[in-house]
């Protein structure tokens, strides 16, 4: 009985922001298949199914028998957006069967998933926020994690212009007008969320544990943009309409991947300022995946948008960058696996 009432308080405990997990794996397992690493990305991808299927069955299980915890978490402004992860690993695994496996049909039916999925977070969670009596302070309230809001946007218009392809040739137009329309989107809810973060960090107090690692979501929001600007322009000769366009998509995309290339060298003397300087405890929590991700995805989009702009200097950059992401996945994982061993152990704790 303590056992079951242990998993039971584990279950009820589980962050919403778990999902990174699958976000962070996918997307270095797509970079590395991009420059060439098939043996990696078939790993990869293997264990980012399985991660998957095992996460969904938990979420479902804490709907079930936690429902006033699972529910009361989309509308807290600290951790409900953390729910965002669940569209954007969707997304993600639904972009890995499409360029790693060649399956349009598993690649479609989880990018229906993937758009059902942002529809029912984004406005349930947002009209939540906005009705909610007792809001916190702005110090409390806001995070790098709300910018999960805009990789979840993405990660539809990334999967939509994906599909465009594989897809009868009536639907191609369609697929791509609503890739482009999420990604303008996208665009203005990283500023709207990016000037309360930014008054935050520049205005207000900040605490060492204050510095979550989703505040790397600042690169990794703009990276993912990049990506399905690159794909965007990908796509442009097959749409006469998008064409006319791509003096401006291929500007806006040039100025993400700028933006986002911007933020590294801060998140990271931030790093040393929180770990280094203020001796803040290095352990393993789900947020770090937040970090993970944002590195897979420069890689990627680098690499993309190296080739969709014909820059060719980017290629370096792009393979440091997935080093820097297997490396960090790589510790991640490890830190996972120790918390796993000790809650097996220790199930209460």
């Amino acid at each position: 009985m303590t056992l079951i009432a242990g998993w039971r308080g584990a279950l009820a405990d589980l962050s919403p922001a778990n999902f990174g997990l699958v976000m962070a794996t996918g997307i270095v397992a797509l970079a590395a298949s991009m420059m060439g690493f098939a043996w990696i990305a078939r790993a990869l991808f293997a264990l980012n199914v399985l991660q998957y299927a095992v996460l969904a069955l938990l979420y479902l299980l804490r709907a079930l028998l936690h429902p006033r915890r699972f529910f009361g978490d989309m509308t807290d402004h600290a951790v409900g957006p953390g729910y965002f992860t669940v569209v954007a690993a969707t997304g993600v695994l639904a972009s890995q069967y499409l360029v790693q496996q060649h399956d349009w049909q598993a690649g479609l039916a989880l990018g229906v998933l993937t758009l059902v999925l942002w529809a029912a977070f984004t406005y349930s969670m947002f009209l939540g926020f906005i009705v909610k009596r007792r809001k916190p302070t702005l110090v409390r309230g806001i995070s790098g994690s709300w910018l999960l809001a805009v990789v979840a946007t993405q990660s539809v218009a990334v999967v939509c212009a994906l599909l465009a392809p594989e897809l009868a040739p009536h639907w191609r137009p369609a697929l791509n007008f609503l890739a482009l329309t999420l990604w303008l989107w996208a665009g203005v809810l990283y500023l709207w969320l990016m000037g309360l973060i930014f008054y935050r960090l520049m205005f207000l107090r900040l605490a060492p544990d204050e510095l979550i690692p989703s505040y790397w979501i600042n690169m990794g929001a703009l990276a993912i943009s990049t990506l399905a600007g690159a794909l965007l322009i990908h796509e442009a000769p097959q749409a006469p309409w998008l064409s006319t366009l791509l003096p401006f998509v291929k500007g806006y995309t040039l100025l993400y991947w700028a933006t986002g290339t911007w933020w590294i060298p801060v998140l990271l003397l931030l790093g040393v300022w929180r770990h280094g300087v203020r001796r803040y405890p290095l352990r393993y929590e789900p947020l770090y995946w937040g970090l993970v991700f944002p590195l897979g995805m420069y890689a990627a989009c680098t690499w993309q948008m190296d080739r969709a702009l014909g820059i060719g200097l980017l290629d370096g950059v792009a393979r440091t960058f997935l080093a820097a992401g297997l490396l960090a996945w790589t510790l991640a994982f490890a830190g996972l696996l120790r918390r796993a061993a000790r809650t097996l152990v220790q199930p209460g704790r």
